[in-house]
């Protein structure tokens, strides 16, 4: 016999039986129940589809859709704002992170009327869409961040912007004034749909509110397929009060009406050429000396990835983003390159014969001097993203697609071959290199050398504990120190490198994998620039973990202040002048204030024990670890140079003169 399920809604419960709901689908049914927060399980059900639900494929995330049952009956009106949430709930969301205004104002009410959608409510606009994104990177979905027109709206800004550059798929939804007065310089209104063009990859100002449900379905098509993006929806305040019956095309069997991309999907790339396949494996069994250069758009390809090094053996380099597409711990990874990299992941680009370029856009802080990179070397690129092929570095050959269907066939058609594939001179010659340069650091004293903070919470983590950053240099050296072995693992700003990015999205990744052991490593700059967030942090319970590398500098500036222009300080001391014994300003006020437990740490014995009472802690806990200002991130080549001239030696102690003459010190 079938269990009836009740499904709660504003109007009186009503029931049905999973059979009855699934003679009017087509898909595979499983029910789900929805968390709405730890203490809290909603009653009501919804049902999704399970094949959609686990998918992380670049070109299906966005398929995590719900069979939701409308609180309100078949030909009842309703507000576009209670259409706008319906059609989040059957896109599958079930967080946002919302900041109300006085253009939201229905919205968020409409927000109170679902029993499926949990808002996490930031405290500023800006660290609304870093958590959003924070969510989005640490679990495959679409993130969700929605703010007020105008002023809201605009601090949304350098989220965008972010999403953007690193790929990561989000939904903005903006408030706007009334249609009528668009246009007037109305109170609070911003041309959010111009001012964002150049930052989403779609963006839409909502005129009719029969328009919502589809809006929605391609936002998130849009967000989640191809190269996955930002993309903003504008609904100005009177379509959210409008009454409006709406059409979910349910007459078609389906859940969304039908979307009006022809152009954009008949441009998505379609299946590798097999023949383009081979091409590669007769690259990589001609050459002696091949490297992959593997990128962010590998992060739903791992396994794929790991398989394809497994039968060649070819040594992995990875990008900022790439970081955990490859396991950290395997001794053919050659951890992270560029401007930052080990000397052995750029030693290896610098003398290869070919160059497997996945899911990469051979970015400045990658290449450096482009001439020079991999200059020996024939590149195969293939990226998802037209745009990329040849931008800045032209291959020799390239295939447009899907990496992870482009593993896969070339997966295949080596499974199948003679493996009569050899590189061991290579491999034991780049072995040496990295046995013979491994990542260091120097200890002064009872000082903290940062590095070492984050070798002992990779210990003690296991190195499966969720990294967030902010940006400078703690984001380097936990790009370099925390080896991180599963994709999802390491949330960085990395392209647009956002400071303040660090604590949002924690927030983001602990909602989303709330089973997870979720670390921000901060800088203290960046983590003063979202420091509100604290508040949300501790009124959500968030079990997240802060662990600040304080230095009273802005880090990262001041090396290129100590490298390029004789140590003059150009106002990057963050401390108090007056009293600069002190450490200023004291970040275990700031915890707290929002009663947050904290500690700080000041000598190198007790930083392993400090982490462990971080991580034993239940809950939010802030860790203050005091470094000295003086540690350079090494190895460092310096911007627009090659790998010969990389920098593995000095620091501020010792480095007061100009590597460089100032043609060569436009921008850090």
């Amino acid at each position: 016999m079938a269990v009836p399920l009740t499904f709660t809604s504003g109007k009186p419960p009503f029931s049905a039986t999973p059979s009855q709901l699934t003679n009017n689908l087509s898909l595979p049914l499983t029910l789900v129940p929805i968390i709405r927060s730890k203490t809290h399980v909603s009653k009501h059900l919804i049902i999704t589809n399970a094949a959609a639900a686990t998918s992380h494929s670049h070109s299906h995330s966005h398929s995590h859709k719900a069979f939701v049952v409308s609180r309100f009956g078949p030909d009842e009106p309703r507000k576009g704002s209670d259409v706008l949430v319906e059609a989040l709930e059957r896109q599958g969301v079930t967080n946002v992170f919302a900041y109300p205004g006085g253009a939201t104002l229905e919205i968020h009410q409409a927000l109170t009327r679902s029993t499926i959608i949990r808002n996490i409510l930031p405290r500023h606009e800006q660290g609304g869409v870093f958590a959003a994104e924070g969510y989005a990177r640490a679990s495959g979905l679409t993130g969700v961040c929605i703010s007020t027109s105008g002023p809201g709206a605009t601090n949304l800004v350098s989220g965008l912007a972010d999403a953007l550059l690193d790929s990561v798929p989000i939904v903005a939804i903006t408030g706007q004034v009334p249609r009528n007065m668009i246009g007037t310089d109305a109170f609070q209104e911003t041309p959010i749909v111009e001012v964002s063009r150049s930052i989403t990859k779609h963006n839409y100002l909502v005129l009719n509110v029969q328009d919502i449900p589809r809006i929605v379905h391609e936002a998130f098509f849009l967000a989640s397929s191809g190269r996955p993006g930002p993309v903003l929806i504008d609904i100005p305040k009177d379509i959210q009060q409008q009454l409006v019956v709406p059409n979910w095309n349910e007459q078609q069997q389906q859940q969304q009406q039908p979307m009006r991309l022809a152009g954009y999907i008949s441009r998505l790339p379609k299946p590798p050429n097999e023949t383009h396949l081979q091409q590669i494996v007769r690259f990589i069994k001609e050459s002696k000396r091949p490297v992959l250069y593997v990128g962010g758009g590998c992060m739903n390809s791992s396994d794929e990835l790991g398989r394809f090094v497994e039968l060649t053996g070819i040594p992995v380099a990875n990008t900022l983003m790439g970081l955990g597409t490859y396991p950290g711990s395997h001794d053919l990874s050659l951890h992270m390159l560029g401007m930052h990299g080990t000397v052995y992941a750029n030693y290896a680009i610098d003398k290869s014969d070919l160059l497997l370029a996945f899911g990469v856009r051979f970015d400045d802080r990658v290449t450096g001097k482009i001439e020079a990179f991999a200059s020996r070397a024939k590149i195969v690129h293939i990226d998802i993203d037209p745009a990329e092929i040849g931008k800045n570095k032209q291959p020799h050959f390239s295939i447009c697609g899907d990496i992870k269907a482009a593993l896969q066939g070339l997966n295949k058609i080596l499974e199948r071959g003679k493996k009569n594939l050899d590189f061991s001179p290579w491999k034991e010659e780049v072995m040496n290199r990295k046995a013979s340069n491994p990542l260091s650091y120097k200890t002064f004293g009872d000082a903290i050398p940062p590095q070492y903070a984050i070798q002992v919470l990779n210990e003690l983590t296991g190195g499966n504990a969720i990294i967030t950053t902010g940006v400078g240099q703690h984001q380097m050296w936990s790009a370099q120190f925390y080896k991180y072995n599963r994709p999802r693992q390491w949330l960085t700003s990395a392209g647009l490198g956002a400071m303040g990015f660090g604590l949002p999205a924690a927030i983001g990744a602990a909602v989303a994998r709330p089973d997870a052991v979720v670390v921000d490593i901060d800088g203290d700059g960046s983590f003063m620039m979202n420091v509100q967030e604290l508040a949300t942090v501790r009124v959500e319970n968030l079990a997240v973990k802060m662990m600040v590398l304080n230095n009273q500098h802005l880090g990262m500036v001041v090396q290129w202040e100590d490298r390029f222009y004789k140590a003059n300080r150009a106002h990057t001391y963050l401390g108090n002048p007056a009293k600069e014994s002190d450490i200023f300003p004291n970040m275990l006020k700031f915890a707290e204030a929002c009663d947050i437990p904290a500690a700080r740490v000041t000598r190198k014995g007790d930083v392993r024990t400090a982490i462990q009472k971080m991580l034993d802690t239940p809950g939010p806990y802030l860790l203050d670890v005091i470094v000295p200002h003086q540690e350079h991130v090494l190895p460092m080549i310096p911007a627009g140079g090659g790998f010969n001239d990389i920098i593995t030696q000095g620091d501020g102690r010792t480095q007061r003169n100009p590597i460089l003459s100032d043609k060569d010190t436009k921008s850090s």
